[in-house]
């Protein structure tokens, strides 16, 4: 009985293995059935954030009243006459703040963007336990239309010690609506938080590419192909 079940869960699994291989998704439409593994502490990596042509890993934290996701926006480049590739569109973190309209249930369509640019993410990397910091975005700043949307995200430490507040303000004069979002971080959540944003500066600064590229040039070094032309993600914190 116990061989039957081993090769039973053997089969299953070089199954799931070739359909990843073959850019299926693992719906029960194609046979197998979806999987999603969330932790205690509302993190999901369900089947709908896997993305197989690109890559989605966003870091989700699932509260009360809100949700808060984080992730990586790397650059496009763009070739010039001399050959040499350049930042066209530079790189974020990008934050998505959904509102709860119920128990585990999140209102996608009201979601709220806010991009981290790299000095940004830069200060919230350097934050200590006590220090917080604001960022203020208006799309048209040093414009006829400045103050028409206004962006405002607070960050704090709880008064206990316990972790930090992180609140987004949106005011958009233009619809006449002014909404709020917060999400309570535990401490641990936001070393998550902390750490991926280290991680991922270089990255969506671009350096990678370059890094990449020396280390491929070097005799004797084998290193992958800079593709230039793959998927990138594309959101804008102000695309609704």
């Amino acid at each position: 009985m116990m061989m039957k079940l081993s090769r039973l869960l053997l089969s299953s699994r070089n199954q799931i293995s070739r359909n990843i291989i073959n850019g299926k998704d693992g719906n029960p439409r194609n046979g197998l059935p979806s999987f999603t593994f969330t932790s205690r502490a509302g993190i999901s990596t369900s089947g709908q954030n896997i993305n197989i042509k690109g890559f989605a890993a966003p870091y989700t934290v699932y509260k009360g009243k809100a949700a808060l996701s984080v992730n990586p926006i790397l650059p496009t480049f763009t070739k010039l006459d001399s050959g040499i590739h350049v930042v066209e569109r530079r790189g974020c973190m990008m934050l998505k703040f959904t509102p709860a309209i119920g128990e585990r249930k999140y209102d996608w369509e009201k979601r709220q963007m806010f991009a981290l640019s790299p000095t940004e993410v830069g200060s919230l990397i350097s934050l200590g336990p006590n220090d917080s910091c604001e960022f203020f975005h208006d799309p048209s700043m040093l414009s006829s239309n400045a103050g028409q949307v206004r962006k405002s995200l607070t960050i704090r430490p709880h008064s206990n010690g316990g972790g930090y507040m992180i609140s987004l303000t949106v005011v958009n004069n233009i619809l006449k609506s002014k909404d709020n979002i917060s999400v309570p971080f535990t401490t641990a959540e936001f070393i998550v938080v902390k750490t991926a944003c280290s991680y991922a500066l270089p990255h969506i600064l671009g350096w990678d590419r370059m890094t990449d590229k020396v280390a491929k040039d070097i005799p004797g070094r084998r290193t992958a192909d800079i593709k230039f032309d793959r998927p990138q993600f594309l959101d804008s914190e102000w695309d609704k």
